[in-house]
């Protein structure tokens, strides 16, 4: 009987056997059709003015499986001839077979694959279908050229406003929140900084945003760095001059210290005895040196109040500057800088200096020979 028994159970596990292989054949997955693309544009100048608009429109169409099977789209985009190795991965709404991509999120995959603004570049782009996290399945490749743009700092870091009644000595408009100063993070954060120039003692202003009045803050009546939305004062700026101003909007908190800023070093006339100070043009809301002579053998640096406490300095790659090229330069005291480079010129001779600072995120320092 045990026999017997035995006999039986290895032909009832044999069957199992040739039951499941049976079943694994049956569960062979065959992608019957593969996806595919198009798009509307075969080049496209992206533009940072409409960045929110769509720039370029796609078509697809699914793979089909059989049996059929649950999967995800993305679309990949890459250089063209890199053989998408980088990529950048964006992902598709299943339940549609058209798709959009921004001109600023086409601006920021190019970023992403390290394409130069403002010059066509072939793209390749195609629909990626993924089983799970190790199959996938691809569409044709399709190519459109993409130039893209430097990204304006003014447009993409959040801003307050600083009306007032100084600002339209400043080339702005008196008391306009549409149309006044503006305190920049670089963070994107809750936290401002920047720069305002007051020609008369006792200018008043406070602080906005949305360039509206709703929700204005000024002074708590302490004047000791405190904000209020309501019942708030004017802020005083005690003698004229140029002014840096941090504001933490949540914490309702600010400060404001006096910064005029000059050039110094043994590149100039008087060497490292004193500085030349910048001149605030309000037509073009910069600070301008018209002429100094500078030498080629010397060094300088732009410095606050004859003192060392805060200083523009370069990016290392900034060092030599060239004439009539604007380059980004950083404040020591913003924690932006990198040990104590300097600034030199390659060619002596006499030069107009402009410094426009009404972009805490972007500080621009322009200098031309004569």
């Amino acid at each position: 009987m045990k026999n017997i028994f035995k006999i039986f159970l290895i032909g009832v596990i044999g069957s199992l056997i040739v039951s499941c292989e049976g079943d694994d054949e049956k569960l062979v997955l065959s992608n019957t059709s593969k996806g595919s693309l198009s798009s509307d544009k075969a080049s496209v100048v992206l533009n940072e003015t409409i960045a929110d608009q769509a720039a370029v429109t796609f078509t697809y169409t699914n793979p089909t499986f059989s049996p059929n099977v649950a999967f995800t789209n993305s679309v990949e985009l890459a250089v063209a001839g890199s053989d998408f190795k980088p990529s950048v991965i964006q992902d598709v709404p299943m339940d549609q077979n058209t798709f959009s991509l921004t001109h600023l999120q086409l601006n920021n995959i190019l970023a992403s694959l390290n394409v130069a603004p403002n010059t066509a570049k072939p793209i390749e782009v195609r629909l990626k279908s993924s089983l799970n996290s190790a199959t996938f399945y691809y569409s044709n490749v399709i190519t459109v050229n993409i130039t893209g743009y430097t990204p304006n700092p003014d447009l993409i870091y959040p801003k307050i406003n600083v009306p007032g009644g100084y600002a339209g000595a400043a080339g702005y408009a008196d008391w306009d929140p549409g149309n006044s100063p503006n305190l920049f993070s670089p963070g994107k954060n809750d936290k401002y900084r920047g720069f305002i120039y007051v020609t008369s003692p006792n200018s008043e202003y406070k602080f906005t945003i949305n360039q509206d009045w709703a929700g204005d803050k000024g002074d708590d009546g302490t004047f000791t760095g405190k904000l209020v939305e309501s019942g708030e004062q004017n802020i005083k700026a005690v003698t004229g001059g140029t002014y840096y101003i941090n504001v933490d909007w949540a914490a309702n908190t600010y400060s404001s210290i006096i910064a005029n800023f000059g050039i110094i070093g043994d590149a100039t006339p008087t060497g490292w005895a004193s500085d030349t100070d910048f001149v605030y043009n309000p037509a073009t809301k910069t600070f301008v040196i018209n002429s100094i002579a500078l030498s080629s053998s010397g060094i300088f640096k732009f410095r606050a109040n004859d003192d060392w406490g805060m200083k523009f300095q370069p990016a290392s790659a900034d060092e030599t500057l060239v004439s009539g090229t604007a380059i980004q330069t950083y404040l020591s005291s913003e924690g932006t800088v990198s040990g104590d480079p300097n600034y030199k010129v390659g060619v002596p001779g006499n030069y107009k200096i402009e410094l426009d600072l009404h972009n805490s995120a972007y500080y621009k320092l322009t200098l031309t020979k004569l």
